[in-house]
């Protein structure tokens, strides 16, 4: 039979399109009508929105006093006279503004002739390392594509890669150092020299990422650092390798760093410091900055070994208990800071023993400042007198509990003669200057994950505190003020970081003194061994409370301890068999007894004279 045809209505078109228009410009015309308020709702939307996001990131202490004050802020707008149309405006006008239509971004455009070919030649030269035979489907390839390699990318003016993110194959050996090295350097050669360079392996993603390091600041001068006690400024670094950033003087201005801070006392774990570097790379400026810190809190005691007088402007300083260049002068001085850990160590067992807190002198800081221990090294072995290094063990290994600290310093090239002490108990290491990843891993425990920078400046290396990351570091500018190189503003940052010079005692407490040691002398308070003297011995205790330096020489009796008045040291007395060991003092005369070793806790010992200012248990 034959098919009926459709009626007309479902097979002509025309209707459907002349409905479809109508729909459309209806839908326009309500779209223009209701513009503002559709914007206007799109505003509270977000408002509503933002409000929610401020609530949920206020923490629940501060939530009753925000609800508070908006509850009393809509109460005045109640009160005040055409308030709620003034608010229900002002909230219109803020919906309008926030539900505007932003304008759409502009799509970045892609990389140039030029710097598409930096990139073409980056996955050349990463083939032969990241492409093997058998891959089925090889990320790397000869003339392969490199936009499926290359994540994100950007370039600096020059057209020089300045950031990179590049995949590579999971069967890539990242674990091993050496094959990130050789990554590593492929990339350095082929994105430009004379940058640095960071690379973040991402090991569980397969990800590489490269980026161009700023410079560290090199106008920053010595200065008060915002710092709490204990806390020690060894220089600055990059601004996303600390969580902590200090406000600093640079010249005219004031701004921002984030610095390298080494925490030192009871609770650190890496209590000493090794400094390390080439000749003329700033490990003097390291210590002397170290030093001009560390006297507002503590005493200082420096040691110059290579006796060039960079620290000569710390002489007769408040606080600082020597300045020794000499042989006999290190002996001494390292045998008394030996001698003055013990006694705190003792002093502090019985405090706890007793239930008590450990005296202020015990918990007032001790710092040993040693600078090229090497140098002494070499005289110690001519002369054929002992290693000054073998004297820091006591400190070192004790010195935490004890509230010492040891900061060495030498130079790279004579590493292989430090002591075994000292490499055991630095745990916050230092590299300066120019050196290469071999040598900084050597230091350090762990190679930089930056590239070695082609101009360094005096202070800029590398340093790693325990088993922390490995940070760049740019050493504060702390010159020699009394050097005719040191620019004026230099010179006047490190003078008025100095303290005041130590004052002399006056002579009445001199002449009382004195006469307490000679009464305690005649009441038999002193025990001698042999025939001896201890006249000379007070007049050297007498020289030691009024600030100076003693060097120790053959002494009569037991070691004993005694406090400067100004915070003089006495490390020994004069006789013929026995070394007496002053301590240092803060204000106040020398108890008697404890200078000539009556109270002393320590158990008596035989001692034989060796040479003056050393003495052999």
């Amino acid at each position: 039979m034959a098919r009926r045809p459709l009626p007309r209505i479902l097979t002509d078109s025309a209707p459907i399109a002349r409905g479809r228009e109508f729909a459309r410009t209806a839908a326009d015309g309500a779209a223009d009508v209701f513009h503002p308020l559709i914007t206007i709702g799109r505003g509270l939307r977000r408002l509503l929105a933002a409000g929610r996001r401020r609530w949920s990131a206020t923490p629940k202490e501060r939530r009753g006093s925000l609800l508070f004050v908006t509850a009393g802020s809509v109460v005045a707008v109640a009160l005040v006279p055409y308030g709620p149309v003034l608010a229900l405006v002002t909230v219109m006008a803020a919906a309008a503004w926030a539900g505007r239509e932003q304008p759409a971004e502009e799509p970045a455009a892609g990389p140039g002739d030029a710097e598409t070919g930096r990139l073409q030649a980056l996955y050349e030269a990463l083939v032969p390392y990241f492409a093997i035979e058998g891959d089925p489907h090889p990320l790397y390839a000869h003339d392969g594509d490199w936009e499926g390699a290359f994540v994100e990318y950007a370039f600096d003016e020059a057209g020089r890669p300045a950031h990179l993110t590049l995949r590579y194959p999971a069967y890539f050996t990242d674990g091993d150092a050496a094959s990130r090295a050789r990554i590593e350097q492929v990339l350095h050669a082929k994105s430009g020299r004379g940058r640095e360079y960071h690379f973040a392996w991402d090991e569980e993603s397969n990800q590489l990422t490269l980026t161009v390091l700023p410079p560290l600041p090199t106008d920053i001068a010595a200065q008060r650092f915002v710092t709490t006690h204990g806390e020690t400024v060894l220089g600055f670094t990059d601004a996303d390798a600390v969580q902590r950033t200090l406000p600093v003087e640079a010249g005219e201005e004031t701004r921002d760093v984030p610095p390298v801070v080494w925490r030192t006392g009871l609770r650190s774990t890496e209590p000493h410091l090794l400094v390390l570097g080439q000749p003329g790379a700033g490990t003097t400026t390291l210590l002397r900055s170290i030093a001009l810190q560390a006297l507002p809190y503590g005493d200082v005691l420096v040691i110059d070994g290579s006796g060039t007088g960079e620290y000569a402007c710390l002489a007769g300083r408040t606080g600082v208990m020597g300045v020794e260049s000499g042989l006999s002068g290190a002996l001494a001085t390292l045998e008394w800071a030996a001698h003055e850990t013990e006694r705190r160590l003792i002093t502090a067992n019985r405090a706890r023993q007793a239930g008590r807190q450990a005296p202020d002198d015990i918990r007032w800081p001790l710092w040993i400042i040693l600078d090229r221990p090497t140098a002494l090294a070499h005289l110690a072995v001519a002369e054929g007198r002992e290693d000054p290094q073998h004297l820091l063990q006591v400190p070192l290994r004790h010195g935490r509990a004890a509230y010492v600290t040891v900061v060495v310093a030498d130079q790279l090239d004579g590493a292989g003669m430090l002591s075994e002490p000292v490499l055991t108990h630095t745990r916050a290491r230092v590299v300066l200057g120019p050196a290469a990843p071999e040598e900084v891993r050597a230091v350090l425990g762990a190679p930089p994950h930056t590239t070695p920078a082609a101009d360094v400046p005096p202070g800029r290396g590398y340093a790693r505190l325990g088993a922390g990351p490995v940070l760049r570091l740019q050493v504060p500018a702390t010159p020699d003020p009394f050097d005719d190189a040191t620019s004026e503003a230099h010179r006047q940052a490190v003078l008025d970081l100095l303290p005041e010079p130590a004052a002399p005692m006056e002579e009445d407490a001199t002449e009382d003194l004195t006469e307490a040691a000679g009464l305690a002398r005649a009441d038999g308070t002193v025990t001698c061994e042999g025939d001896g003297t201890v006249a000379a011995g007070v007049n050297d205790a007498v020289a030691g409370a009024e600030g100076g330096f003693v060097p120790a020489g053959p002494g009569t009796g037991e070691p004993g301890t005694g406090g400067g008045a100004t915070g003089g040291t006495v490390p020994g007395g004069t006789g013929t068999d026995g070394a007496g060991t002053g301590g240092a003092g803060r204000g106040g005369a020398i108890g008697v007894d404890v200078l000539f070793g009556a109270a002393d806790p320590r158990p008596a010992q035989a001692h034989r004279t060796v040479d003056a200012g050393r003495t052999e248990s």
